[in-house]
């Protein structure tokens, strides 16, 4: 009882609020308030996972099959505010509702492919110590959730390398070579995976991860991220 008033004053002197309004949230409300969560800048790229300008930015990169996307990135957009308060504000939570909530949009779609894992694109040890998580791998839970597929995280990240954000397509490509690799815990011979990152840019990242992948064997990785533009 102590415990529930507790969290009621706190509730009341520190409310949850919306990461995009700043609304207080309701009880029912998780991250994203009801109004907010319906302005999201949706794609349909899962209803045409071969053919959109996802799948043209990989092509020459790698042989990935579907290329989706939750949502549209646009620079001081709603999914921009939200990545940023994903990222840099603390807000794993943040990953897990979009995901989930991704996760509950392909499953009403139908979409055909049925994944035996879920890997996030990972960060390096010493990045994610200093984040407190990896904001991939939590859009990976929200994922899994729904679609009741298992995570798997034999995948890793063995250089440190800089942030690509200022980087020239070129660069990032060679930012990225030789920087993922496998533990070896997971036989992901004749598997298919869903590969998941919290952006795509130029795909180079995703692209080096995949290929890793499809070099232990896996029969088909497809792709999927929280926000991608043109």
């Amino acid at each position: 009882m102590r415990f529930t008033f507790f969290n009621d004053f706190l509730a009341l002197v520190f409310p949850e609020t919306c990461c995009v309004c700043k609304r207080s949230l309701f009880d029912f409300e998780n991250q994203l308030c009801r109004v907010c969560q319906a302005k999201l800048p949706l794609t349909t790229y899962h209803l045409r996972p071969q053919n959109n300008d996802l799948a043209i930015k990989i092509m020459g990169l790698t042989k990935a099959g579907n290329v989706m996307a939750f949502l549209r990135f646009t620079k001081k957009g709603m999914s921009q505010r939200l990545l940023h308060q994903l990222k840099y504000r603390n807000k794993p939570e943040l990953g897990q509702v979009l995901g989930k909530l991704y996760g509950q949009r392909l499953k009403q779609s139908g979409i055909e492919v049925r994944w035996d894992f879920i890997i996030a694109v990972p960060l390096h040890p010493l990045k994610e110590k200093r984040r407190g998580y990896n904001q991939s791998l939590q859009f990976a839970l929200g994922l899994a959730s729904p679609l009741n597929i298992p995570i798997d995280q034999s995948l890793v990240r063995t250089k440190f390398t800089v942030t690509q954000t200022k980087k020239s397509r070129i660069a990032r490509i060679e930012n990225v070579e030789k920087v993922f690799g496998l533990t070896g815990k997971t036989n992901l011979e004749g598997k298919t995976i869903l590969l998941v990152d919290d952006v795509m840019t130029t795909g180079a990242t995703l692209s080096a991860c995949a290929n890793v992948l499809l070099d232990a064997g896996a029969r088909q990785v497809d792709l999927a991220v929280i926000a991608a533009g043109r």
